[in-house]
């Protein structure tokens, strides 16, 4: 028994006189992909996960899913992780267990459908790297989003979990649109394109037990593969659709281990292995390795990511998932949205358009990226609409939608909105009918020319073909041409400290080191680099929310730039800077967000409603325009930048 365990198994052998069953279930755990990004914004650190992998290897889960989903964006976009490195190192720690991975089949792991070029050389990457299992969907259950990946899987002998995006549009499973009928005929789909397995995927927890027995009993009796079942917790449904699912015959269930479980997470493993014990169904697993499991990121893990979890809730169920049927992770960034910009208190606001907005554009299931389209364009419609005008703030990707660019929706988008949408759109005004990428560029041979100066390794170049805008930051950052500064978060804690500076690990502290008087024997000490000054930072991380009790420049940065914005970089995710004369039209942030570009430049004349610069907010694009004719008189940011509300983006002369 590992030293890190204090459970006492000595009167409880569980494996003694206990016979093999006769249909074991199988279990995936998802703790180190979907645990995390439900339930602490996907910060979760490979060198955590490495404290329980080996552990994990011996439980005998059936796989492990790892990687892909929000993980590759996060990594490098707030962490400083290669998502390639995680790849490797765990596949290293996984000896007996296989690796499985979120893909969102032509979206890959971004937010828009890629070139065909593009996906088939990151499928090809990622299999090189180590993964085993390729949970494939698409936000549209649009299954022509397959075609470019699943052949590459195939070609490179891995397996490919098919996905049904699940979700409801009545009270239980049924109506017109998503009925048995519609999930038999997906199902037979992915048989026919060679699934190995097919997984039904319910990302808020909407699936009711018994709905869960029909479908599963008519799944099985119309396809041959394998049939698993991932369903949240959010709503407090899953564990009885866990048993109901269990009696029809499903053959595997998605769970996590205890401390990452429950919430907006899934339900845990350990219940459900105790439930089985002893039947015809009975996992095999030893319930006191998993508590070995379980006291390490209990005591030593979860304790770093406090400061993410939703502690405004008694409860651990949300039972308003059945009104609204918003999925944990883009409810959580519609509130700290609407949180941000001082509007809170439009939360019901939002809940009551989110329907009408979903319904508008086509009625799509809500998972990534058609939870974030919806999402951010209702978000749109409550803060910007007025009484003689809906939808006046188009993000660039309900464009893309309404054009066809990321499949064909469940059913019609509103004519009227898809008019309005595309009025003026650069691909044209009439939506395509064949399959997306077929009107796409290649797009890999541009990315390797572009980043040239950085990396030319395929998966470097794959990374940032991608995520242009972090990518090449965090590829600056990987390779050091730039210093890489505190990135995405609000305060500097063990959790997300950024240090690049005399060798220090991210978030390494100097415990031997006495923090100064007055601020307590439990504070810990960072050194933070911000832009080339080096910072001693004391932080109490004991409560809830990590305090900052002292910071002390140790190392600063002699230029004048540096000097004159240092102390505001480390509470703020990005520097503010305005032009040098406001004087003139102000275009500013209507939401806080990150600069992906600006499609004009200093001198540029611009004609009312050009767009200026687009600005990207919960993974969506918006482009703000000009208000007015005139000329760019100055730019106040840098692609990469991040900006509050109200920040200035430009200035126009008339």
């Amino acid at each position: 028994m590992s030293s890190h365990s204090r459970l006492n198994t000595t009167d409880l052998n569980y494996s003694q006189a206990r016979l093999a069953a006769e249909n074991p279930l199988k279990i995936m755990d998802l703790s180190l992909r979907d645990g995390h990004q439900s339930l602490f914004s996907t910060r979760g650190r490979t060198e955590d996960m490495l404290r329980v992998a080996e552990l994990m290897d011996e439980v005998g889960f059936w796989a492990v899913e790892t990687w892909g989903g929000a993980t590759f964006d996060s990594m490098h976009r707030f962490l400083n992780e290669d998502p390639w490195d995680r790849l490797r190192t765990l596949k290293a720690h996984f000896k007996k267990t296989p690796m499985s991975m979120l893909l969102r089949g032509q979206n890959l792991v971004g937010y828009r459908n890629y070139a065909d070029d593009l996906v088939e050389a990151f499928v090809e990457k990622t299999a090189e790297n180590g993964m085993d299992i390729f949970r494939t969907f698409d936000a549209l259950n649009d299954y022509r989003n397959f075609e470019a990946v699943v052949p590459v899987i195939k070609r490179c002998g891995k397996h490919f979990q098919g996905c049904i995006c699940y979700t409801i549009t009545e009270p239980r499973m049924g109506g017109d649109v998503y009925n048995i009928e519609y999930f038999l005929g997906k199902a037979k789909e992915l048989e026919s394109m060679g699934a190995d397995s097919i997984c039904i995927k319910d990302m808020a927890g909407l699936l009711a037990p018994y709905d869960a027995y029909d479908l599963i009993s008519s799944l099985k009796q119309s396809v041959k593969v394998p049939i698993l079942l991932h369903t949240h917790f959010t709503s407090g449904m899953a564990p009885m659709t866990h048993l109901k699912a269990i009696e029809a015959g499903v053959d595997i269930i998605d769970t996590c281990m205890t401390p990452y479980a429950y919430r907006t997470s899934h339900p845990a493993v350990e219940p459900l292995v105790m439930s089985l014990l002893g039947t015809n169904r009975d996992t095999g697993f030893d319930i006191s390795k998993l508590g070995v499991i379980n006291e390490i990121l209990e005591k030593d893990v979860m304790p770093k990511y406090r400061q993410y979890l939703d502690d405004t809730k008694m409860s651990i169920i949300d039972i308003n998932v059945l009104l609204h049927q918003t999925p944990g992770g883009m409810l959580s960034n519609l509130v700290n949205q609407l949180k941000e910009m001082g509007n809170i208190d439009k939360l019901e606001d939002v809940y009551k358009e989110l329907p009408r907005v979903r319904k508008e554009l086509g009625q799509p299931p809500l998972v990534t990226p058609s939870s974030q389209i919806i999402g951010t364009q209702t978000l749109n419609n409550v803060l910007f609409d007025t009484d003689e005008e809906r939808y006046k703030m188009v993000t660039d990707q309900v464009k893309d939608l309404c054009y066809g660019l990321y499949g064909k929706t469940p059913v019609a988008i509103d004519t009227d909105v898809q008019k309005k949408a595309l009025v003026s759109y650069s691909r044209g005004e009439t939506p395509i009918t064949c399959r997306p990428a077929e009107v796409l560029e290649p797009e890999l041979e541009k990315a390797r020319k572009e980043i040239s100066d950085v990396s030319d390794r395929a998966e470097d170049v794959i990374l940032y073909a991608m995520f242009p805008v972090t990518g090449r930051k965090f590829l600056k950052w990987k390779y050091g041409r730039e210093n890489a500064p505190l990135n995405g978060f609000q305060s500097p804690s063990a959790a997300d400290g950024v240090c690049r500076e005399d060798g220090l690990k991210n978030g390494s502290a100097k415990k031997e080191d006495a923090p100064p008087k007055g601020i307590g024997s439990r504070a810990k000490k960072f050194k933070v680099a911000v832009e080339g000054d080096v910072y001693e930072v004391w932080v109490d991380d004991t409560s809830k929310k990590p305090v900052l009790r002292d910071i002390k420049l140790v190392r600063p940065d002699t230029s004048s730039h540096a000097q004159e914005h240092h102390t505001h970089a480390v509470w703020h995710e990005s520097v503010e800077r305005t032009p040098a004369s406001e004087s003139g039209i102000v275009i500013s942030a209507p939401m806080p967000g990150m600069i992906v570009r600006y499609e004009k430049k200093e001198g540029d004349h611009v004609e009312k409603g050009d767009t200026i610069v687009v600005l990207e907010a919960m993974k969506m694009e918006n482009a703000i325009a000009t208000p007015v004719s005139g000329t760019v008189k100055s730019i106040g940011y840098n692609p990469g930048d991040s900006v509050q509300k109200n920040a200035v983006l430009a200035v126009i002369e008339q």
